[in-house]
């Protein structure tokens, strides 16, 4: 029940940050605000890091350099999210973005990937994603 709450959450979340993202964006520049969200996301987990943090830095020294690029991503992602917000409108954009990350994700269970495991990905998922892509595109040219 906490994984789907948190789910929940996080969708939220990310469709209020893209839309206040493209709002701020367009008062003060894209780059402006990714520099001015990412910079606050980092002062902010600095300070819950210091009060419920657990692990230990030093420990990076085991891990896939390779995940280092979720930092590099969350700037693509704030950037990406705000220009399709702003050229689509937040709901298209959130469907689609939605649907990309579905197939994504599919993709890593399927191969597993990055160290995930292997999850079987068969007719039942790729057809819930074609009939996500339909009902966007139903969505999008019906109003």
């Amino acid at each position: 029940m906490f994984g789907i709450i948190s789910s929940i959450i996080a969708g939220i979340a990310m469709s209020f940050q893209g839309v206040f993202n493209t709002r701020l964006g367009d008062k003060i520049g894209t780059w402006e605000t990714n520099v001015l969200v990412q910079g606050i996301g980092l002062v902010v987990t600095v300070v819950i890091m210091l009060i419920l943090g657990n692990g230990n830095f030093k420990n990076i020294k085991n891990a896939n350099k390779l995940y280092l690029l979720g930092g590099v991503l969350g700037a693509v992602i704030i950037y990406t999210v705000m220009q399709g917000i702003k050229s689509l409108g937040p709901t298209c954009s959130i469907a689609i973005i939605l649907v990309a990350q579905l197939t994504a994700a599919a993709l890593i269970d399927a191969f597993g990937l990055f160290d995930s495991p292997q999850v079987k990905f068969g007719t039942t998922k790729i057809i819930g994603v074609i009939i996500m892509v339909i009902g966007i595109l139903i969505f999008k040219y019906k109003c």
